[in-house]
């Protein structure tokens, strides 16, 4: 942390067995989706204190700071991680998901999956819906959303609503089950983060390793062009 500004510079903690380290650049330069150009300090600081305290690791893209113009940044996590922790607890038995629609006759009907006849006049996507299970008989968790709520209209729920739909149910479901493993978590689709996000891990030294390399291109390119330069003059 800093003691000029009191924000927080880097993180060092274990998560699933591995120590992480992460700094202001490294999030500035490897960890935001969109404009890194526009994200402030406090906002990666913000980040960096919900990946220790939550122990995530953004390099492998457990989380994910996304930052739109001048909009303040988002942060989220991928669905992976809601279900990775999910199956972590010895009460986990299960979980399934779905979503809600108004069918051909009229009538509104659960079904587990995806598919609805979505061309015009046939079936309506109107929700989604997620139940878990727990080993020890408790009561299950039963959850449904509303597709009015989330739908932007934009980028994957204009795509695939109904995934976009059945995602939410299943993390929203998971959250209120095991509320100590994923409490002030969300993902993407929750909070209006359109865009698809980048799964792929990231390894710094690597990323490093190839941001020279790409310097000392240009600077050998840019030699050259003097040197050519020179020989015509």
């Amino acid at each position: 942390m800093s003691r000029e500004t009191g924000v927080i510079t880097s993180v060092k903690y274990e998560a699933a067995g591995q120590n992480i380290e992460i700094s202001l650049m490294d999030v500035k330069n490897y960890l935001v989706s969109g404009n890194a150009s526009k994200i402030s300090n406090q906002e990666v600081g913000m980040f960096l204190k919900l990946c220790e305290g939550q122990k995530l690791n953004p390099f492998l893209r457990e989380a994910y700071l996304v930052k739109y113009g001048d909009q303040a940044a988002q942060m989220v996590v991928g669905k992976d991680t809601f279900t990775k922790r999910a199956e972590m607890n010895d009460n986990y038995k299960g979980a399934k998901a779905g979503i809600i629609v108004v069918n051909i006759k009229g009538d509104i009907e659960e079904r587990e999956g995806t598919f609805y006849l979505k061309n015009k006049n046939r079936e309506e996507l109107v929700g989604g819906w997620a139940r878990v299970h727990f080993k020890d008989g408790k009561e299950e968790v039963y959850h449904t959303v509303s597709f009015d709520e989330y739908n932007t209209g934009k980028s994957l729920w204009a795509g695939k609503p109904a995934t976009m739909i059945r995602k939410v149910a299943l993390v929203q479901a998971l959250r209120e089950a095991f509320p100590n493993a994923l409490s002030q978590m969300y993902t993407a689709e929750e909070v209006g983060v359109d865009d698809e996000l980048p799964i792929e891990p990231i390894n710094p030294d690597e990323e490093l390793r190839k941001n020279n390399q790409t310097s000392s291109n240009a600077i050998s390119q840019g030699k050259g062009i003097d040197d050519r330069r020179r020989q015509r003059g």
